[in-house]
């Protein structure tokens, strides 16, 4: 029985130890990129394509469904309602990290970089970067990458010009771009919308941390 329980020590150990490798990897490849990143980011930001683009109010809008703590927390938050398993530096990695994404082991890396992100980049980076690489599903012309280009490509103006329903369906799509078709009319989208109107309007508050569907705004 010892000897059972000695080697499954060990290989939970070396499991850890690989998860931690692995990881390590992942901060270690965003402080070799972050040069480069910063660059990326600091022109799309010139372009007048980062957060701040948007104004303070949609920016607030749009962080309080995708990552209320944004701007407290340093990659990670498994905490704050509504927040999910993944933050926007997290969703940044995701597509920065990777060429293509795996659920399950690619989370330990994805963590890693986006830990890294934040050690390098200030969040105005990090958030026009992750603005700049969003899936937002199917435009009029096919897919489209760029919450600012989803709002060229489907109503024909920047994100800051937009009516409330509309800024509030391309934030409503971030989701899951594949389920819904922006610029439609799409009773799954609007259902998706209202929801967030009631959220931003403080008339309800996610239940817990992975209620990002916003079951309590129904």
């Amino acid at each position: 029985m010892k000897k059972i329980l000695k080697t499954a020590s060990t290989l939970i150990l070396a499991i850890f130890a690989a998860a931690l490798a692995y990881g390590g990897w992942g901060y270690l490849d965003a402080i070799k990129d972050a040069d480069a990143l910063k660059l990326r980011a600091d022109a799309l930001i010139a372009e007048n394509r980062g957060g701040q683009s948007l104004g303070d109010a949609r920016l607030q809008q749009l962080l309080q469904v995708q990552d209320p703590n944004f701007q407290g927390h340093s990659g990670v938050d498994m905490i704050t309602p509504g927040a999910g398993v993944t933050t926007i530096t997290q969703s940044a990695a995701k597509r920065l990290a990777f060429e293509a994404f795996k659920p399950g082991i690619g989370k330990i890396r994805q963590t890693g970089y986006a830990l890294g992100l934040e050690s390098e980049l200030n969040k105005e980076q990090i958030l026009a970067l992750w603005l700049d690489t969003l899936e937002m599903g199917k435009g009029p012309d096919g897919w489209v990458t760029g919450f600012h280009r989803a709002s060229e490509k489907n109503f024909g103006k920047a994100p800051s010009d937009l009516q409330e329903t509309e800024f509030l369906s391309l934030v409503a799509v971030l989701i899951a771009p594949g389920k819904y078709r922006l610029g439609t009319d799409d009773p799954a989208l609007a259902e998706r919308v209202e929801r967030i109107a009631r959220l931003v309007s403080g008339s309800c508050s996610p239940l817990d941390n992975g209620d990002v569907w916003l079951e309590e705004c129904r």
